[in-house]
């Protein structure tokens, strides 16, 4: 019998998860239960956090508790930041926001001892995930200023998540319309179940090794312009048309040319992304905020020509990329961005995976030549005594 192999594990289920799930009855995204636009629409970004690890919305103790432990966190160490500067300035943000991330990893599991030391405790890993989630802002931060000539922007305490973000990437102090949509972003971007970035932090987490370990292969993941560098490749997109007139045209060529058009389709909605429309209710607010009509006209446009031609619906991606670049952030950044909301998503899991851990090692279908063998060599004893005995030389 022929082997069900599924390419890209394409409807394999791996394991079991409670952080969350697309609703086919009312294709929402799920959060612990949670419809995410309900969230986005009502909830800081730290609420949602702290909903992601502890599997409940926080009180407002609570919530003022996580508060005063990611302000304590936010400064970007100086250590951090002098590896972030031996990077030359052309390097991808996502390998400064992988080194940097390696680095603090590397600095808080220095003296803990051997590998067999490194998975850490349920506790431990908490800390780590509220510390990683805390600095993240000051790293990509640093890096669209350092890149942009300017100076570090040290965090301000009164401010929240996501205003404080925007304060240290641009030394002012944001409108509460922007920092509602931006907010609005982090929360769509925080989870979406076994996507490839998180199940690539759940293997490493699955080997025993280290949260930080995890989260840098997670990273490494999302930089790939299938998932999370869609939403630079939407831009970039957007910068190539330059107009609503010229979408039919520049079209009519890139379909002919097979290419792939990023920021529409995705494996799991058939039907439509279930967060576009609440990224798109944010795009509309700060289109209105900065002026930009023409920034809609070309999403518009080009939305109605490519869904009216292949039956293909926006995912995410595609409010998102124009919304950053309203706000103000480089295109380059934009994957960054995800990285920081997605990290509470990610760091979830590796919660998750190791609390009820299984080594995550599937099988292969081999279809390359059958055993050959170099001529004239002669097998020692050791090596005839393993063949006898296949079944134990298989692992």
């Amino acid at each position: 019998m022929a082997e069900d192999i599924r390419k890209g594990l394409a409807g394999v289920i791996a394991d079991e998860t409670a952080i969350s799930k697309v609703n086919p009855e009312t294709n929402s995204l799920l959060y612990r239960g949670y419809p995410v636009q309900q969230l986005a629409a009502t909830q800081p970004f730290e609420a949602v956090a702290h909903l992601l690890w502890h599997g409940e919305l926080p009180d407002d103790a609570q919530l003022a508790e996580l508060r005063t432990q990611e302000r304590a966190h936010r400064a970007l160490a100086d250590e951090v930041k002098a590896v972030i500067d031996l990077l030359p300035l052309d390097a991808h943000p996502m390998d400064e926001v992988r080194t940097a991330v390696s680095a603090i990893g590397a600095k808080d599991l220095a003296g803990t001892g051997t590998t067999l030391d490194a998975g850490g405790s349920a506790e431990q890993n908490l800390e780590r995930s509220l510390r990683l989630f805390a600095a993240l802002p000051a790293i990509v931060a640093y890096g669209q200023r350092r890149r942009r000539g300017q100076e570090i922007v040290p965090p301000r305490d009164d401010l929240d998540y996501s205003a404080n973000f925007l304060w240290m990437t641009f030394g002012e102090e944001p409108d509460e319309v922007v920092v509602d949509a931006f907010n609005r972003s982090m929360i769509l971007y925080a989870e979406h179940s076994f996507n490839a970035s998180t199940f690539t932090a759940r293997v490493v987490t699955s080997t025993l090794s280290d949260l930080y370990s995890a989260v840098t292969a997670a990273i490494g993941a999302l930089k790939g312009p299938l998932h999370g560098g869609a939403n630079e490749a939407v831009m970039h997109i957007f910068d190539e048309i330059g107009s609503a007139d010229r979408v039919v045209p520049w079209l009519d060529e890139a379909l002919g040319a097979k290419r792939k058009i990023m920021g529409f389709g995705h494996r799991v909605y058939k039907s439509g992304d279930s967060r576009v429309p609440t990224m798109k209710g944010a795009l509309d607010t700060l289109v209105e905020h900065y002026d930009r009509p023409e920034i809609l006209d070309l999403y518009t446009m080009l939305e109605s020509e490519f869904v009216g031609r292949k039956g293909i619906y926006p995912n995410l991606d595609y409010p998102s990329g124009p919304a950053y670049s309203l706000i103000g952030f480089d295109t380059l950044t934009f994957t960054p961005l995800f990285v920081a909301a997605r990290v509470t998503g990610w760091t979830a899991h590796i919660l998750e995976q190791a609390a009820s851990n299984a080594l995550i090692r599937p099988l292969s279908a081999y279809n390359g030549p059958d055993e050959r063998h170099i001529e004239g060599y002669v097998p020692d004893d050791a090596e005839r005594e393993a063949a006898e005995r296949p079944e134990e030389a298989a692992g």
